[in-house]
């Protein structure tokens, strides 16, 4: 099972489209990975029964209160990953969505990111995407307390330079 160590941490990342059957935003429009540009973005991976794994880096990042206009926050939701029904989890997605308006929920019906970006499968991946589509940060599973250090360091970092 990938790791994320496969990511080649500092090259853009392959482009993904999200649409249709593979997936999108909640609304069914599709989204495409080229988004992810001129700001940083965190990307959250979750498989749905892995939910919690990584509350404490949600935490330590709102605790940051990043620039929403330099930081981003996406949230891709593994419908593949769960035996939880699809209609249950978007009605989730679509609560979540309003109480944090910030954040761009998505899903993935297919595992897109999986195959191709070599996320972690089954389980919450964390990943920095940098200005131009760069990965920048990446680790799968329960995120240790350097983990987490070393992701806030790399996006105060990069705000500090282009």
């Amino acid at each position: 099972m990938p790791t994320g160590a496969e990511i080649a941490l500092g090259h853009p990342l392959p482009p993904i489209q999200l649409a249709g059957d593979s997936g999108g935003h909640l609304d069914g429009a599709s989204w495409n990975s080229n988004s992810l540009s001129k700001k940083l973005h965190i990307l959250m991976y979750v498989d749905p029964d892995e939910a919690q794994v990584n509350a404490h880096v949600e935490d330590a990042l709102a605790e940051q209160g990043f620039d929403r206009k330099k930081v981003g926050s996406v949230a891709v939701i593994n419908m593949a990953a769960t035996w939880k029904p699809n209609l249950v989890i978007e009605m989730i997605l679509k609560k979540k969505q309003e109480k944090y308006p910030h954040t761009l929920y998505l899903r993935d019906l297919r595992g897109e990111m999986v195959s191709k970006w070599e996320l972690m499968d089954h389980s919450y991946h964390v990943l920095l995407v940098g200005r131009q589509g760069e990965a920048l940060f990446s680790a799968g599973g329960a995120l240790s307390k350097e983990q987490v250090g070393e992701l806030i360091s790399i996006i105060n970092q990069r705000l500090v330079t282009p």
